[in-house]
């Protein structure tokens, strides 16, 4: 009967409204409100429509995040990164739980599956990010609700996470003793989200030692740290803030390029420099740095994160996320387009993310404390939902003008990162 089903789903919508009502009160309130109500409703509705059922035999109501549309699945990494925005901004907090749930049964070894089984598949482990991913997604969940009750279900899971980084895992992951940073990486695999791949050629292999996993492993630490006084567990947690404050150090002093004044994007990668000890520093700009400012524990001093927002702001930076690649940069690709050995060739050489926004946006809140400004950065992708695939935001964009969507026309992250940045900006 369609019209029992239609007014079922009218209900159903006003319901998620309803919950989001916050998020939308918010946008009325702002000095540039021409279509940003309508636009943070679309939002609402479309970050339903990447929340799936993942029923598992002992979790019967388990949940998921299809990644994008139309092509893609549940993924590890793309689920953990969309989930405090197409949950927690929207107020479904048993949404966001249950997926949690889900997925902690299917860590093995410290690792998160990069791309979710299907019947009869094994998982696939490849992705150093994943399980960092998932350790933020928890902290946002916890911040927002206060439920310890989950800290102490999945404890033994943070902590096979935290241990199997420490005594090494899959892929060559492990910490380096010598300054206790996360390296990733062997010939021939993609761990990071720069993941294009054609045939055997890795396009970003970047193997060791990338600047966002080692921001987020210093998270990690941090979390940690938190989680375990949530549950009374203060010896413990003063043993993960010591070594985060070690990582911190660390991390400072190692992928600082001074030179340039912003982050080097991965250090202690094969085939470098002799003079630097065959590591090679690869200080190409791109906008991993970027979560060194954004994500919630403090890692810079305030005059490097207010560089790397800069030097983000004057290279990287278009109206619809960031740049893969800054232009003027060799292997700089400003369109997206071709056959398949093209189009992965530039997926992360110059393709501006529209999720990148995401972060920038907080970084910017966090260095330059100006609500106003940060929100402004948000407008054209919330125009954007007028175009392409209608109602919802596109996965990337050319990295030259006109800047032309690209890849899915629906994307989880990229809906996702947009709604937490606008309801920062709006409660800052």
């Amino acid at each position: 009967d369609k019209d029992s089903a239609y007014a079922e789903r009218q209900d159903y919508e006003r319901q998620l409204l309803k919950k989001g009502k916050s998020l939308i009160q918010a946008s009325t309130s702002t000095a540039d409100n021409e279509g940003l109500s309508a636009g943070i409703e679309h939002l609402i509705l479309a970050a339903d429509q990447f929340i799936s059922n993942r029923p598992l035999p002992d979790h019967p109501q388990g949940k998921t995040i299809i990644a994008g549309y139309p092509w893609f699945s549940d993924w590890g990494r793309d689920t953990m990164i969309a989930l405090p925005g197409l949950t927690l901004s929207v107020n479904r907090p048993d949404v966001a739980r249950s997926i949690l749930q889900t997925f902690a049964r299917f860590v093995d070894r410290g690792m998160l599956p990069n791309r979710f089984p299907d019947a009869g598949e094994e998982p696939e482990y490849n992705t150093v990010d994943a399980p960092l991913w998932y350790l933020h997604a928890v902290y946002q969940y916890i911040m927002h609700t206060g439920n310890t009750a989950l800290v102490k279900e999945l404890y033994p899971t943070f902590v096979n996470i935290i241990d199997y980084h420490q005594q090494g895992t899959r892929f060559n992951i492990y910490i380096d003793p010598k300054d206790n940073l996360l390296y990733a990486g062997e010939p021939g695999t993609q761990l990071t989200w720069m993941d294009a791949k054609v045939g055997n050629w890795v396009v970003t292999p970047r193997i060791g030692k990338p600047v966002e996993v080692n921001a987020l492993w210093f998270n990690a630490l941090r979390i940690m740290a938190v989680l375990s006084r949530k549950i009374r567990k203060f010896k413990i947690a003063k043993e993960y803030d010591k070594q985060a404050d070690i990582v911190a150090d660390s991390f400072r002093q190692r992928f600082w390029f001074k030179a340039g004044g912003y982050l080097c994007d991965v250090i202690d990668g094969p085939g470098g420099d002799p003079d630097f000890g065959g590591k090679l520093y690869d200080r190409r700009l791109r906008p991993n740095q970027i979560f060194a400012v954004s994500l919630p524990f403090k890692l810079l001093n305030d005059e490097q994160a207010r560089a790397v927002v800069d030097v983000c702001t004057r290279h990287l930076l278009t109206p619809y996320g960031l740049r893969s690649l800054a232009p003027n940069t060799p292997g700089y690709t400003g369109r997206y387009g071709g056959d398949q050995y093209q189009r992965d060739g530039a997926y992360h050489q110059g393709t501006v993310w529209s999720w990148l926004i995401g972060p920038f946006v907080k970084a910017h809140l966090r260095v330059y404390n100006n609500p106003g400004l940060a929100q402004s950065y948000l407008y054209p992708l919330i125009r954007h939902l007028q175009n392409n695939g209608i109602g919802s935001i596109s996965e990337i964009f050319d990295g030259d003008p006109p800047f032309t969507a690209r890849g899915c026309i629906a994307q989880a992250w990229s809906v996702a990162e947009l709604l937490q940045a606008w309801q920062e900006t709006t409660q800052k």
